[in-house]
C-alpha cells in the first residue's frame, strides 16, 4: 500500500521515496542528510538530465524524520530544505524539513489554548566567571508570595522555544492534570563547559541558584530538576548530590557516557570527567533517600544503551525509576513529545507525595 503525504516524501510500505525537483544543471550530486543512525543509502539519483532526483530509503523505525538535502557541484556545496515538503521544524541547529510517518501524532496538549503565564528574568552569581541567567515562569494570577512547587530546567530557554515547555505546563495546569507550579528556565552561557559534570556549575546550581529562587518565591519545595542530553546528565548529578534539596529528576537522552558504550565520545573534551562521574553514579551504594527519577531516550539513539544502564543501576540502588524508549531521535521535538505522560508522572509522584 502506498501512502501519499500532502507533498514531498512518499511512504511505500517498507520504504520512503524522497524526490527533489531538479535544482539546476550545476548540481552534480544530491544526498539526504539525516541523523547518522538512519540506515540505508543517502545518495539520490537523477532520473534523467533535467529531471528530479530520487532516493528510496528503507523505512526507518521512527515516527518522525528530520532531514535536509546536501547539494554538490561546480565548486558549490550547500544544504537546502525540501522545497516539495511544507513540513518544517525549528531545531537547536537550525530549521529542518520534517517527515511525519503514518501513526505519528503530536501531543494533544499543544492544541490547548491555555493562558501563557508570566516570566521574570534574573541573573545569579556563583562560582562561575559568568552569572547564570534564569527566567522564572509561573501561571497567570500568581504572585511570588504564593507557595508553588518548582521545576528547574537545564537548557530552559531552548525547552520553552523548541519543546513548548511553558505551553505544556500552562495546558496541564489549566486542565487540572498538574498543580500550579513554577518553572526556572536556566540558560547555559557555556553549555559544554557547564553541563559536562562541572563542579563549579553544579555547586552554583544547587547552591546560589536554588537559594535565590527559594528566597524570591514562596513554597518552592519539593524541587524537581530536568534536562536533556548533557543537561540530563547535569540534572541527575545535581539531584543525587543534593537530595536534601531536590526530590526528583527527569532526564531525556542523558549523556551518561561510558567507555563500554560510547567509544566515539572521547573526542569531546570533558569526556574523561563525565565518565568518572557516570561511573560513580553507576557504582553508588543503596540509598536511604530515594529520588523519583524519570528517564526517556530514543530507542535508536547512541545514548540508548547508557540510558538503559543508568536506569537499571539507579533502580537497583533503591531510587524510584521509570524508563521509556520513544520512536524518535535526539531532538527537542522528541523530548517535547515525551513530556506527557513521563514528566507528568514524575511531577505528580513528587508533588503528591509531599502533600500527604
Amino acid at each position: 500500500m502506498t501512502r501519499r503525504l500532502a507533498l514531498g516524501p512518499e511512504v511505500h510500505g517498507d520504504r520512503v521515496r524522497f524526490t527533489l525537483p531538479d535544482p539546476g544543471p550545476s548540481v552534480r550530486s544530491v544526498a539526504l542528510e539525516v541523523h547518522p543512525v538512519i540506515r540505508g543509502p543517502k545518495e539520490l539519483h537523477r532520473l534523467a538530465p533535467g529531471c528530479a532526483w530520487v532516493l528510496d530509503l528503507p523505512r526507518p523505525d521512527v515516527q518522525r524524520l528530520e532531514y535536509r538535502f546536501r547539494l554538490r557541484g561546480a565548486g558549490h556545496e550547500g544544504l537546502i530544505l525540501d522545497p516539495a515538503n511544507p513540513g518544517r521544524v525549528a531545531t537547536a541547529f537550525g530549521e529542518r524539513s520534517v517527515l511525519e510517518l503514518p501513526g505519528y501524532a503530536a501531543p494533544t496538549w499543544l492544541g490547548d489554548d491555555a493562558p501563557v503565564g508570566t516570566l521574570e528574568a534574573m541573573m545569579v552569581d556563583g562560582e562561575l566567571a559568568d552569572p547564570v541567567p534564569v527566567t522564572v515562569w509561573q501561571p497567570p494570577g500568581v504572585s511570588a508570595d504564593d507557595p508553588l512547587p518548582l521545576l528547574v530546567v537545564q537548557d530552559g530557554p531552548e525547552y520553552a522555544e523548541l519543546a513548548a515547555l511553558t505551553r505544556f505546563s500552562a495546558a496541564l495546569v489549566a486542565g487540572g492534570r498538574l498543580p500550579p507550579h513554577r518553572l526556572a528556565l536556566c540558560q547555559p552561557v557555556h553549555r559544554n563547559a557547564w553541563y559536562s559534570a562541572s563542579g563549579p556549575y553544579l555547586r552554583t546550581l544547587t547552591g546560589p541558584v536554588l537559594d535565590h529562587l527559594t528566597h524570591r518565591y514562596a513554597g518552592c519545595s519539593p524541587i524537581v530538576v530536568m534536562g536533556a542530553s548533557l543537561g540530563g546528565l547535569t540534572a541527575l548529578l545535581a539531584a543525587t548530590a543534593r537530595r536534601d534539596r531536590i526530590a526528583g529528576v527527569f532526564a531525556q537522552s542523558g549523556s551518561f557516557f561510558r567507555r563500554r558504550t560510547d567509544g566515539v565520545e572521547p573526542t569531546f573534551g570533558p569526556y574523561q570527567r563525565i565518565t568518572r562521574r557516570v561511573g560513580a553514579l553507576l557504582r553508588a551504594p543503596a540509598t536511604r533517600t530515594p529520588l523519583r527519577v524519570g528517564i526517556t531516550c530514543g530507542a535508536l539513539e547512541g545514548n540508548a544503551a547508557n540510558n538503559r544502564a543508568m536506569a537499571a543501576a539507579l533502580a537497583a540502588q533503591g531510587h524510584l525509576v521509570s524508563h521509556a524508549e520513544v520512536p524518535d531521535l535526539h531532538n527537542f521535538t522528541a523530548w517535547r513529545d515525551a513530556l506527557d505522560p513521563h514528566l507528568t508522572d514524575v511531577l505528580l509522584d513528587v508533588w503528591n507525595r509531599s502533600a500527604t
